[in-house]
């Protein structure tokens, strides 16, 4: 195997960046552009328009009156980004402009082609991913300024007002606030290589700082979201056609495929960020949880999705530390284990407050100002798991992770 080993070091040599991830923004696309070339105007002018048109029931007739467009104008990998997520958010408008109830269940050619060719040349799927509503979704009104929510905006937004630019935003700012955490990661595979106990206990040290500061950013959720409309009027924009019975039998591309495809709608499971961590400190899911992880690996720019294949093929940190004997080294993995459980139980609390104690509310009280609780995926989260069960399962399999001193 001693090749192998060779090749790694040459692998974890090469910078972040030939993965696409920002040595200042880790896996969020720096500086997203926020306009297309002028031929794709049609386009930008119902994407800007967007809640507007959804909550006056036009989308759908303004979607129809849109040109077909060919995707061999857009210029390079962020034009292209920010086409997918101006087609991926026109496309979920459009299926469910008029809730659960009456979604489109045939996507028109004139946006169905296009967003089909663009999500090719990406390798991403046609429907709304954490690449396109977080990732390629965020601006700082001050350039110059620090990466704070009140110098942040979207590019484009869905009904949902305040709320949801809350719900992206702090999303935004978690994934930043793992820039640390990659970089360790980095380097922590780099001591496990060459090998250098001190520098890995350093780097695993500067993990378990990362993961904490990630669960007191998510925590902001409260501060800028509102559970009733998050559960009431976002939701459904981020929910998919595959595992959602609202839309059991998937969603026609028309001039792509006469046969309905299925896609998985919006998940945190998208994310790279816990993926690469699981990988580095080799947490085994249950088999249903990562047949969903894996799953939802597709769902990620390639180049991210490459990265956390990149980590799992190294060499085991865990064989590593268990045949090292360095207690620190052990104890500051185990820290690592425990902060990034603390950060899993923390999220099902989030849910809880957004997804159960919201759905309780919403059949308890009809809210005047706010559309009837949905019911397809009440007890479900936007990507079609039992959301609930699916993060206890993870945490606690990150806790089974631990290890313990040989002899």
């Amino acid at each position: 195997m001693e090749p192998q080993t060779g090749n790694l070091k040459t692998a974890w040599q090469v910078s972040l960046g030939s993965y696409y991830i920002s040595e200042e923004y880790g896996f969020l696309l720096p500086n997203p552009l926020r306009e297309l070339p002028d031929h794709y105007r049609p386009w930008m002018e119902i994407a800007r328009n967007l809640p507007h048109l959804i909550e006056s029931h036009q989308l759908r007739a303004h979607v129809n009156k849109m040109p077909l467009l060919s995707c061999q104008f857009l210029k390079g990998y962020r034009e292209q980004r920010l086409a997918h997520l101006v087609l991926s958010s026109i496309t979920m408008g459009y299926v469910w402009q008029e809730g659960e109830a009456q979604p489109k269940e045939v996507l028109p050619r004139n946006l169905a082609i296009p967003f089909v060719e663009v999500s090719r040349n990406l390798g991403l799927p046609p429907i709304l991913v954490h690449s396109d509503l977080v990732l390629a979704n965020w601006m700082k009104r001050n350039p110059e300024g620090p990466m704070e929510i009140s110098n942040l905006d979207t590019i484009i937004l869905f009904p949902g007002g305040e709320s949801l630019r809350g719900f992206i935003l702090v999303t935004v700012l978690v994934e930043n606030a793992a820039v640390p955490g990659i970089k360790a990661l980095a380097q922590a595979m780099h001591a496990v290589l060459q090998p250098s106990q001190d520098a890995l206990l350093e780097a695993l040290q500067q993990l378990k700082l990362c993961i904490q500061d990630m669960t007191r950013t998510l925590g902001r959720m409260h501060d800028y979201v509102d559970p009733d409309i998050f559960y009431a009027v976002i939701r459904i924009f981020l929910s998919g056609w595959k595992d959602n019975p609202a839309m059991p039998t998937g969603l026609i591309y028309e001039g792509i495929s006469k046969e309905p495809l299925k896609y998985s709608g919006g998940s945190a499971a998208q994310s790279s960020v816990l993926h690469a961590f699981d990988e580095f400190l080799g947490i085994h899911h249950s088999e249903e949880s990562a047949d969903f992880l894996y799953r939802m690996r597709d769902y990620m720019p390639p180049s991210h999705k490459a990265f956390i294949e990149e980590i799992h093929s190294a060499p085991s940190l865990r064989d590593f530390i268990l045949s090292s004997g360095h207690g620190h080294c052990l104890t500051a993995y185990n820290q690592c284990l425990e902060a990034l459980a603390e950060l899993r139980s923390y999220h099902i609390t989030v849910v809880t407050r957004y997804l159960v104690t919201a759905a309780a509310r919403a059949r308890s009280r009809r809210l005047d100002h706010l559309p009837g609780p949905p019911q397809a995926l009440e007890d479900r989260g936007t990507g079609g798991t039992a959301v609930l069960s699916f993060l206890k399962n993870v945490r606690d399999k990150t806790l089974e992770a631990t290890l313990h001193p040989s002899g």
